[in-house]
Protein backbone atom coordinates (compact mmCIF):
# COMPACT_ATOMS: atom_id res chain seq x y z
CA UNK A 1 0.00 0.00 0.00
CA UNK A 2 1.48 3.37 -0.98
CA UNK A 3 2.30 6.05 1.58
CA UNK A 4 -0.73 8.30 2.12
CA UNK A 5 0.26 11.96 2.20
CA UNK A 6 -2.13 14.86 2.82
CA UNK A 7 -0.87 18.40 2.25
CA UNK A 8 -2.68 21.51 3.47
CA UNK A 9 -1.60 24.47 1.34
CA UNK A 10 -0.63 24.56 -2.31
CA UNK A 11 2.15 27.16 -2.33
CA UNK A 12 5.76 26.47 -3.29
CA UNK A 13 6.32 24.27 -0.23
CA UNK A 14 3.11 22.28 -0.57
CA UNK A 15 3.08 21.75 -4.32
CA UNK A 16 6.77 20.82 -4.43
CA UNK A 17 6.26 18.28 -1.64
CA UNK A 18 3.30 16.92 -3.61
CA UNK A 19 5.11 16.57 -6.93
CA UNK A 20 8.25 14.98 -5.43
CA UNK A 21 6.32 12.60 -3.17
CA UNK A 22 4.03 11.56 -6.02
CA UNK A 23 7.04 10.92 -8.26
CA UNK A 24 8.45 8.69 -5.51
CA UNK A 25 5.23 6.67 -5.36
CA UNK A 26 3.12 8.29 -2.64
CA UNK A 27 -0.66 8.66 -2.76
CA UNK A 28 -0.95 12.43 -2.46
CA UNK A 29 -3.92 14.69 -1.70
CA UNK A 30 -3.42 18.46 -1.69
CA UNK A 31 -5.94 20.86 -0.13
CA UNK A 32 -5.83 24.53 -1.15
CA UNK A 33 -8.40 27.22 -0.33
CA UNK A 34 -7.20 29.93 -2.73
CA UNK A 35 -5.02 29.26 -5.75
CA UNK A 36 -2.72 26.39 -6.60
CA UNK A 37 0.75 27.84 -6.62
CA UNK A 38 0.25 29.83 -3.43
CA UNK A 39 -1.43 33.11 -2.66
CA UNK A 40 1.74 34.71 -1.34
CA UNK A 41 3.67 33.54 -4.40
CA UNK A 42 1.14 34.37 -7.12
CA UNK A 43 -0.54 37.36 -5.44
CA UNK A 44 2.57 38.92 -3.94
CA UNK A 45 5.86 37.81 -5.45
CA UNK A 46 5.01 37.35 -9.13
CA UNK A 47 2.86 40.50 -9.64
CA UNK A 48 5.45 42.73 -7.98
CA UNK A 49 8.27 41.32 -10.09
CA UNK A 50 6.19 41.73 -13.26
CA UNK A 51 5.52 45.37 -12.39
CA UNK A 52 9.16 45.93 -11.51
CA UNK A 53 10.08 44.56 -14.94
CA UNK A 54 7.80 47.14 -16.55
CA UNK A 55 9.41 49.91 -14.52
CA UNK A 56 12.81 48.56 -15.53
CA UNK A 57 11.94 48.89 -19.20
CA UNK A 58 10.97 52.51 -18.63
CA UNK A 59 14.36 53.07 -17.03
CA UNK A 60 16.02 51.37 -19.99
CA UNK A 61 14.42 53.92 -22.29
CA UNK A 62 16.05 56.67 -20.25
CA UNK A 63 19.47 55.00 -20.44
CA UNK A 64 18.99 54.40 -24.14
CA UNK A 65 19.21 58.14 -24.73
CA UNK A 66 22.84 58.01 -23.65
CA UNK A 67 23.38 55.43 -26.39
CA UNK A 68 21.91 57.67 -29.06
CA UNK A 69 18.41 56.18 -29.04
CA UNK A 70 15.36 58.31 -28.39
CA UNK A 71 11.95 56.83 -27.63
CA UNK A 72 9.05 57.97 -25.51
CA UNK A 73 7.71 55.58 -22.90
CA UNK A 74 4.00 55.66 -22.05
CA UNK A 75 2.57 53.46 -19.31
CA UNK A 76 -0.72 51.76 -20.13
CA UNK A 77 -2.07 50.70 -16.72
CA UNK A 78 -4.79 48.48 -18.20
CA UNK A 79 -2.24 46.63 -20.32
CA UNK A 80 -0.03 46.25 -17.27
CA UNK A 81 -2.90 44.75 -15.27
CA UNK A 82 -3.73 42.35 -18.09
CA UNK A 83 -0.10 41.25 -18.35
CA UNK A 84 0.19 40.61 -14.61
CA UNK A 85 -3.05 38.61 -14.63
CA UNK A 86 -1.95 36.55 -17.63
CA UNK A 87 1.36 35.64 -15.97
CA UNK A 88 -0.46 34.59 -12.78
CA UNK A 89 -2.97 32.50 -14.75
CA UNK A 90 -0.24 30.83 -16.78
CA UNK A 91 1.83 29.89 -13.74
CA UNK A 92 -1.16 28.64 -11.80
CA UNK A 93 -2.27 26.50 -14.75
CA UNK A 94 1.25 25.09 -15.14
CA UNK A 95 1.43 24.03 -11.49
CA UNK A 96 -2.04 22.48 -11.60
CA UNK A 97 -1.24 20.60 -14.81
CA UNK A 98 1.97 19.21 -13.31
CA UNK A 99 0.22 18.03 -10.16
CA UNK A 100 -2.65 16.43 -12.04
CA UNK A 101 -0.26 14.70 -14.45
CA UNK A 102 1.40 13.03 -11.46
CA UNK A 103 -1.88 11.80 -10.05
CA UNK A 104 -2.10 14.26 -7.16
CA UNK A 105 -5.67 14.69 -5.98
CA UNK A 106 -6.58 18.37 -5.64
CA UNK A 107 -9.27 19.55 -3.23
CA UNK A 108 -10.45 23.17 -3.28
CA UNK A 109 -11.24 23.97 0.31
CA UNK A 110 -9.73 24.18 3.77
CA UNK A 111 -8.02 21.47 5.77
CA UNK A 112 -7.94 20.84 9.51
CA UNK A 113 -6.11 18.28 11.61
CA UNK A 114 -8.31 15.99 13.68
CA UNK A 115 -5.32 14.23 15.12
CA UNK A 116 -1.86 13.30 13.87
CA UNK A 117 -3.23 10.99 11.18
CA UNK A 118 -6.61 12.48 10.30
CA UNK A 119 -7.41 15.54 8.20
CA UNK A 120 -10.87 16.95 7.54
CA UNK A 121 -11.34 18.81 4.26
CA UNK A 122 -14.11 21.41 4.16
CA UNK A 123 -15.42 22.17 0.67
CA UNK A 124 -18.49 23.79 -0.82
CA UNK A 125 -20.03 20.32 -1.16
CA UNK A 126 -19.38 19.26 2.42
CA UNK A 127 -16.84 17.60 4.71
CA UNK A 128 -14.50 14.76 3.89
CA UNK A 129 -12.28 12.85 6.28
CA UNK A 130 -8.86 11.86 4.97
CA UNK A 131 -6.61 9.29 6.62
CA UNK A 132 -2.92 10.03 6.32
CA UNK A 133 0.39 8.40 7.14
CA UNK A 134 2.01 11.84 6.89
CA UNK A 135 0.74 15.42 6.77
CA UNK A 136 2.45 18.52 5.46
CA UNK A 137 1.30 21.94 6.68
CA UNK A 138 2.15 24.68 4.19
CA UNK A 139 -0.48 27.34 4.74
CA UNK A 140 1.83 30.33 4.30
CA UNK A 141 1.39 33.77 5.83
CA UNK A 142 -0.47 37.03 5.36
CA UNK A 143 0.50 40.71 5.72
CA UNK A 144 0.71 41.98 9.28
CA UNK A 145 -1.75 44.76 10.04
CA UNK A 146 -1.07 46.85 13.19
CA UNK A 147 -3.83 48.08 15.48
CA UNK A 148 -3.29 51.68 14.36
CA UNK A 149 -4.15 51.05 10.71
CA UNK A 150 -7.50 50.20 9.11
CA UNK A 151 -7.16 48.75 5.63
CA UNK A 152 -9.83 50.08 3.29
CA UNK A 153 -8.60 48.44 0.08
CA UNK A 154 -8.73 51.76 -1.76
CA UNK A 155 -6.10 54.12 -0.38
CA UNK A 156 -4.85 52.33 2.74
CA UNK A 157 -3.45 49.05 1.52
CA UNK A 158 -1.40 46.05 2.44
CA UNK A 159 0.99 44.71 -0.16
CA UNK A 160 -1.63 42.21 -1.26
CA UNK A 161 -4.17 44.88 -2.30
CA UNK A 162 -1.63 47.09 -4.03
CA UNK A 163 -1.33 45.23 -7.30
CA UNK A 164 -2.09 45.07 -9.99
CA UNK A 165 -3.05 48.70 -9.30
CA UNK A 166 -6.31 50.27 -10.36
CA UNK A 167 -4.27 53.43 -10.90
CA UNK A 168 -0.73 54.60 -10.36
CA UNK A 169 -0.72 56.57 -7.08
CA UNK A 170 0.13 60.24 -7.35
CA UNK A 171 1.97 60.10 -4.03
CA UNK A 172 2.56 56.79 -2.28
CA UNK A 173 3.78 56.47 1.30
CA UNK A 174 5.42 53.10 1.98
CA UNK A 175 5.64 52.09 5.63
CA UNK A 176 8.47 49.62 6.18
CA UNK A 177 11.93 49.54 4.64
CA UNK A 178 12.62 45.82 4.58
CA UNK A 179 12.77 43.82 1.37
CA UNK A 180 9.11 44.26 0.45
CA UNK A 181 9.09 47.94 1.35
CA UNK A 182 12.08 48.85 -0.80
CA UNK A 183 10.74 46.82 -3.71
CA UNK A 184 7.46 48.75 -3.54
CA UNK A 185 9.37 52.01 -3.27
CA UNK A 186 11.38 51.17 -6.37
CA UNK A 187 8.42 49.78 -8.29
CA UNK A 188 6.08 52.75 -7.93
CA UNK A 189 8.78 55.40 -8.24
CA UNK A 190 9.80 53.74 -11.53
CA UNK A 191 6.18 53.83 -12.68
CA UNK A 192 5.89 57.55 -12.01
CA UNK A 193 4.65 57.92 -8.44
CA UNK A 194 6.10 60.32 -5.93
CA UNK A 195 7.16 58.05 -3.06
CA UNK A 196 7.88 58.64 0.62
CA UNK A 197 9.46 55.79 2.57
CA UNK A 198 9.12 55.58 6.35
CA UNK A 199 12.35 54.01 7.64
CA UNK A 200 12.24 53.04 11.32
CA UNK A 201 16.02 52.55 11.50
CA UNK A 202 18.91 54.68 10.24
CA UNK A 203 19.22 52.78 6.94
CA UNK A 204 16.93 50.99 4.56
CA UNK A 205 17.27 47.18 4.61
CA UNK A 206 18.43 47.19 8.26
CA UNK A 207 19.36 43.51 8.14
CA UNK A 208 21.59 43.90 5.08
CA UNK A 209 25.15 45.05 4.47
CA UNK A 210 25.51 48.81 5.08
CA UNK A 211 27.36 49.29 1.76
CA UNK A 212 24.52 47.57 -0.05
CA UNK A 213 21.93 49.77 1.65
CA UNK A 214 23.93 52.90 0.83
CA UNK A 215 23.85 52.17 -2.91
CA UNK A 216 20.09 51.70 -2.82
CA UNK A 217 19.51 54.82 -0.74
CA UNK A 218 21.54 56.86 -3.21
CA UNK A 219 19.45 55.50 -6.08
CA UNK A 220 16.24 56.34 -4.24
CA UNK A 221 17.37 59.90 -3.59
CA UNK A 222 18.26 60.36 -7.25
CA UNK A 223 14.75 59.20 -8.14
CA UNK A 224 13.26 61.81 -5.80
CA UNK A 225 12.17 59.39 -3.08
CA UNK A 226 11.79 61.06 0.31
CA UNK A 227 13.40 58.98 3.08
CA UNK A 228 12.10 59.49 6.61
CA UNK A 229 14.89 57.81 8.59
CA UNK A 230 14.45 57.03 12.25
CA UNK A 231 10.69 57.47 11.99
CA UNK A 232 8.19 54.88 13.17
CA UNK A 233 4.60 55.17 11.95
CA UNK A 234 2.02 55.32 14.73
CA UNK A 235 -1.21 56.12 12.91
CA UNK A 236 -2.77 56.21 9.45
CA UNK A 237 -5.91 58.25 8.82
CA UNK A 238 -7.86 59.14 5.71
CA UNK A 239 -9.91 62.17 4.76
CA UNK A 240 -11.31 61.84 1.26
CA UNK A 241 -8.44 61.49 -1.19
CA UNK A 242 -5.72 62.32 1.36
CA UNK A 243 -4.09 59.77 3.65
CA UNK A 244 -1.99 61.03 6.57
CA UNK A 245 0.75 59.00 8.22
CA UNK A 246 1.84 60.29 11.62
CA UNK A 247 5.22 59.19 13.00
CA UNK A 248 6.41 58.94 16.57
CA UNK A 249 9.01 61.71 16.07
CA UNK A 250 6.40 64.30 15.10
CA UNK A 251 6.88 64.07 11.33
CA UNK A 252 3.95 63.27 9.09
CA UNK A 253 3.37 62.41 5.45
CA UNK A 254 0.29 63.38 3.46
CA UNK A 255 -0.13 61.11 0.45
CA UNK A 256 -2.75 59.83 -1.95
CA UNK A 257 -2.12 56.18 -0.98
CA UNK A 258 -0.36 54.22 1.75
CA UNK A 259 1.06 50.70 1.60
CA UNK A 260 1.95 48.80 4.75
CA UNK A 261 4.98 46.56 4.32
CA UNK A 262 5.79 45.70 7.91
CA UNK A 263 6.10 41.94 7.81
CA UNK A 264 3.75 39.00 7.89
CA UNK A 265 2.12 36.57 10.30
CA UNK A 266 1.68 32.83 9.83
CA UNK A 267 -1.64 31.32 8.78
CA UNK A 268 -1.91 28.93 11.74
CA UNK A 269 -5.52 29.51 12.81
CA UNK A 270 -8.15 26.76 12.47
CA UNK A 271 -5.56 24.08 11.63
CA UNK A 272 -6.18 21.92 14.70
CA UNK A 273 -2.55 22.17 15.76
CA UNK A 274 -3.16 21.62 19.45
CA UNK A 275 -5.37 18.57 18.88
CA UNK A 276 -2.65 16.98 16.76
CA UNK A 277 0.19 17.76 19.18
CA UNK A 278 1.85 20.38 16.99
CA UNK A 279 3.62 23.08 19.02
CA UNK A 280 4.17 26.70 17.98
CA UNK A 281 6.84 29.12 19.18
CA UNK A 282 6.40 32.52 20.85
CA UNK A 283 5.85 34.23 17.49
CA UNK A 284 3.20 31.73 16.40
CA UNK A 285 5.32 29.76 13.94
CA UNK A 286 5.21 25.97 13.96
CA UNK A 287 8.28 24.43 15.57
CA UNK A 288 10.24 22.20 13.20
CA UNK A 289 13.52 20.29 13.36
CA UNK A 290 16.20 20.01 10.68
CA UNK A 291 13.94 17.66 8.68
CA UNK A 292 10.98 20.10 8.94
CA UNK A 293 9.24 17.66 11.31
CA UNK A 294 6.95 19.19 13.90
CA UNK A 295 6.55 18.00 17.48
CA UNK A 296 3.97 15.55 16.15
CA UNK A 297 6.06 12.71 14.76
CA UNK A 298 4.42 12.41 11.35
CA UNK A 299 3.46 16.02 10.62
CA UNK A 300 5.78 18.37 8.73
CA UNK A 301 5.65 22.13 8.15
CA UNK A 302 7.08 24.07 5.21
CA UNK A 303 7.25 27.63 3.98
CA UNK A 304 6.38 30.73 5.98
CA UNK A 305 4.47 28.68 8.57
CA UNK A 306 7.74 27.04 9.65
CA UNK A 307 9.28 30.35 10.68
CA UNK A 308 12.37 29.89 8.54
CA UNK A 309 13.48 32.22 5.77
CA UNK A 310 10.33 33.60 4.09
CA UNK A 311 11.46 32.85 0.55
CA UNK A 312 9.64 30.86 -2.14
CA UNK A 313 12.91 29.11 -2.99
CA UNK A 314 13.36 28.00 0.62
CA UNK A 315 9.76 26.78 0.83
CA UNK A 316 10.18 24.75 -2.36
CA UNK A 317 13.41 23.21 -1.09
CA UNK A 318 11.74 22.37 2.21
CA UNK A 319 8.96 20.67 0.26
CA UNK A 320 11.46 18.53 -1.64
CA UNK A 321 13.39 17.61 1.49
CA UNK A 322 10.15 16.70 3.29
CA UNK A 323 9.06 14.43 0.45
CA UNK A 324 12.44 12.71 0.38
CA UNK A 325 12.42 12.28 4.15
CA UNK A 326 8.93 10.84 4.49
CA UNK A 327 9.60 8.47 1.57
CA UNK A 328 12.71 7.17 3.29
CA UNK A 329 15.39 8.68 1.08
CA UNK A 330 17.14 10.14 4.14
CA UNK A 331 18.64 6.72 4.82
CA UNK A 332 20.67 7.27 1.67
CA UNK A 333 22.47 10.42 0.55
CA UNK A 334 20.41 13.28 1.92
CA UNK A 335 21.81 16.74 2.56
CA UNK A 336 19.96 18.68 5.24
CA UNK A 337 18.80 22.19 4.49
CA UNK A 338 21.30 24.81 5.62
CA UNK A 339 19.35 28.06 5.84
CA UNK A 340 22.53 30.05 6.39
CA UNK A 341 23.57 29.19 2.84
CA UNK A 342 20.35 30.30 1.17
CA UNK A 343 20.74 32.98 -1.46
CA UNK A 344 18.23 35.81 -1.71
CA UNK A 345 17.57 38.74 -4.01
CA UNK A 346 15.85 42.10 -3.86
CA UNK A 347 14.45 43.25 -7.18
CA UNK A 348 15.11 46.94 -6.91
CA UNK A 349 17.18 48.92 -9.36
CA UNK A 350 19.99 48.14 -9.07
CA UNK A 351 19.25 44.55 -8.04
CA UNK A 352 20.62 43.28 -4.76
CA UNK A 353 21.57 39.69 -3.94
CA UNK A 354 23.50 37.95 -1.21
CA UNK A 355 24.35 34.53 0.16
CA UNK A 356 26.12 33.02 3.12
CA UNK A 357 28.10 34.86 5.77
CA UNK A 358 27.61 38.64 5.95
CA UNK A 359 30.56 40.91 6.59
CA UNK A 360 28.91 42.65 9.56
CA UNK A 361 28.01 39.34 11.18
CA UNK A 362 31.58 38.09 10.83
CA UNK A 363 32.99 41.20 12.47
CA UNK A 364 30.37 41.07 15.23
CA UNK A 365 31.37 37.50 16.09
CA UNK A 366 35.09 38.23 15.87
CA UNK A 367 35.60 35.84 12.99
CA UNK A 368 38.55 36.53 10.73
CA UNK A 369 37.57 36.93 7.09
CA UNK A 370 39.00 38.15 3.81
CA UNK A 371 36.83 40.69 2.01
CA UNK A 372 37.42 41.56 -1.63
CA UNK A 373 35.29 43.98 -3.64
CA UNK A 374 35.21 45.00 -7.28
CA UNK A 375 32.98 47.80 -8.66
CA UNK A 376 31.04 47.27 -11.87
CA UNK A 377 32.46 50.58 -13.05
CA UNK A 378 35.58 48.57 -13.94
CA UNK A 379 33.57 46.00 -15.94
CA UNK A 380 33.46 46.34 -19.74
CA UNK A 381 30.00 44.78 -20.14
CA UNK A 382 28.53 47.09 -17.52
CA UNK A 383 29.93 50.11 -19.36
CA UNK A 384 28.64 48.77 -22.68
CA UNK A 385 25.18 48.37 -21.16
CA UNK A 386 25.31 51.88 -19.75
CA UNK A 387 24.69 50.71 -16.21
CA UNK A 388 27.81 50.46 -14.05
CA UNK A 389 26.18 50.87 -10.66
CA UNK A 390 27.09 48.57 -7.82
CA UNK A 391 29.75 46.02 -7.00
CA UNK A 392 30.63 42.40 -6.27
CA UNK A 393 31.85 41.54 -2.78
CA UNK A 394 33.17 38.10 -1.84
CA UNK A 395 33.89 36.93 1.70
CA UNK A 396 36.29 34.04 2.22
CA UNK A 397 38.33 32.31 4.90
CA UNK A 398 41.82 33.88 4.88
CA UNK A 399 43.48 30.61 5.92
CA UNK A 400 41.78 28.13 3.57
CA UNK A 401 40.41 30.33 0.79
CA UNK A 402 36.96 28.74 1.16
CA UNK A 403 34.16 31.04 -0.03
CA UNK A 404 31.93 31.92 2.93
CA UNK A 405 29.53 34.41 1.37
CA UNK A 406 29.05 37.35 -0.92
CA UNK A 407 26.94 40.30 -1.94
CA UNK A 408 26.21 41.71 -5.37
CA UNK A 409 24.61 45.05 -6.17
CA UNK A 410 23.96 45.74 -9.83
CA UNK A 411 22.40 44.56 -13.05
CA UNK A 412 21.46 40.85 -13.01
CA UNK A 413 22.60 40.42 -9.40
CA UNK A 414 19.91 37.78 -8.82
CA UNK A 415 21.41 35.63 -11.59
CA UNK A 416 25.08 36.28 -10.80
CA UNK A 417 24.73 35.36 -7.11
CA UNK A 418 24.15 31.74 -8.17
CA UNK A 419 27.87 31.32 -8.82
CA UNK A 420 28.76 32.41 -5.29
CA UNK A 421 25.88 30.34 -3.88
CA UNK A 422 27.21 27.17 -5.51
CA UNK A 423 30.65 27.94 -4.11
CA UNK A 424 29.26 28.50 -0.59
CA UNK A 425 27.07 25.39 -0.66
CA UNK A 426 29.83 23.12 -1.89
CA UNK A 427 32.75 24.55 0.07
CA UNK A 428 34.61 25.76 -3.02
CA UNK A 429 37.59 28.08 -2.78
CA UNK A 430 38.14 31.48 -4.31
CA UNK A 431 40.71 29.92 -6.62
CA UNK A 432 37.95 27.75 -8.11
CA UNK A 433 36.20 30.92 -9.27
CA UNK A 434 39.40 32.64 -10.35
CA UNK A 435 40.48 29.66 -12.46
CA UNK A 436 37.14 29.45 -14.28
CA UNK A 437 37.31 30.60 -17.89
CA UNK A 438 34.45 33.08 -18.06
CA UNK A 439 32.97 34.86 -21.06
CA UNK A 440 34.42 38.21 -22.08
CA UNK A 441 32.88 40.73 -22.02
CA UNK A 442 30.44 39.71 -19.29
CA UNK A 443 29.30 40.88 -15.90
CA UNK A 444 30.41 37.51 -14.53
CA UNK A 445 34.03 38.53 -15.03
CA UNK A 446 33.65 40.71 -11.95
CA UNK A 447 33.09 37.55 -9.90
CA UNK A 448 36.53 36.22 -10.82
CA UNK A 449 38.11 39.61 -10.24
CA UNK A 450 36.49 39.89 -6.80
CA UNK A 451 37.65 36.38 -5.92
CA UNK A 452 41.27 37.16 -6.81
Amino acid sequence: MPVRLVIIGGGPGGNTAATVAATLGADVTLIERDIIGGAAHLWDCIPSKAMIATGGELSELTRARAMGLFAEGHLDVDALRERVASIEDHLQASVRQLLESQGVRLIHGTGRLQGPREVVAETESGREQLDADFVVLATGSRPRIPDWAVIDGERILTTREAYPPQEIPEHLCVIGSGVTGVEFTHMFSALGSQVSLVVSRQQVLPMKDAEVAAVLEDEFLQRGVKLLKGARAKSVTREGAVVTVDCDDGRCVKASHVVLAIGSIPNREHLGLEEAGVEVDEAGYVRVNHNCLTTAGNIYAAGDLSGKLPLSSVAAMQGRKIAEHLMGLHVRTHRHLDYEKASSAIFTEPEIADVGLAEADAFASGRKIRVTKVPFSANAKALIKGDARGFVKIISDPATGVVLGGSIVGRNAAELISVIAIAVTNGLKVVDIVDSLLVHPSLAESLAEAAW
